[in-house]
């Protein structure tokens, strides 16, 4: 299990990783708002656990952010000193699925997580949506403007991540342990198959979705939604 514990109090974020790490789960954290919006936007996390009061951006705004400008539904637990049933309305209603209060039994986390991660693995539709290109990650079938598209694994690795975090940049470092890992390639093979992708989604079609920021890496974004 994969866990983004988002926690501005120190003690208790290491308390949870420590506890969670034991038990061989992989932990990742963020300190305020802002930073652990982005960690669970541009990472496939099975579970987030979310404090409420953070520095930056509070959990609600998050939260509502992670459900809607993300479309991300990556299982959260909202994690608070805040006990009273209007901020638990609060947090259900920004689009959390479970709620604790402090002081908690790190035994009880884990387990409501784990009841989470289950949960969120369960049978769905994934279809990611820019513009009238779409691809569904269940059948791995890429369309734009309702034509068929066909892509070799390493052309729908990339596809998913740049439509993952549209409309952000992704670095050609992040873009390349995405799809090689740790066994990375020569120096000219993103920029081949970045090449053989644009030619593939946006050459035969009138707007580019694919854009390039020069030295640093790329994006996809749809031209009438985000301004270039």
């Amino acid at each position: 299990m994969r866990v983004l514990v988002i926690e501005d109090n120190n003690d208790i974020a290491t308390n949870i990783g420590d506890y969670l790490e034991d038990r061989g789960h992989v932990v990742d954290f963020a300190g305020d708002g802002v930073t652990g919006l982005h960690l669970a936007v541009v990472n496939d996390f099975d579970v987030i656990v979310l404090d409420l009061t953070l520095p930056g951006m509070d959990g609600i705004m998050v939260c509502q952010k992670l459900r809607g400008e993300a479309r991300k539904h990556t299982p959260v637990l909202m994690l608070t000193a805040r006990d009273a049933l209007e901020q638990k309305l609060t947090g259900f209603e920004s689009g959390a699925d479970d709620y604790m209060t402090k002081p908690f039994a790190l035994a009880e986390l884990a387990a409501r997580l784990e009841v989470l991660a289950r949960r969120g693995k369960g049978p769905k539709s994934r279809v990611l949506k820019i513009a009238d290109l779409t691809y569904n990650l269940d059948t791995l079938v890429v369309t734009r403007a309702g034509e068929s598209i066909q892509l070799n694994p390493i052309g729908l690795k990339l596809l998913q991540a740049l439509m993952e975090a549209s409309p952000s940049v992704v670095t050609r470092q992040d873009l390349e342990q995405k799809v090689w890992g740790e066994e990375l390639p020569d120096s000219d093979s993103l920029r081949v198959h970045i090449h053989g992708l644009r030619a593939a989604i946006d050459k035969p079609f009138d707007k580019p979705l694919i854009h390039t920021r020069h030295g640093i890496g790329y994006r996809m974004v749809d031209p009438d939604a985000v301004p270039a």
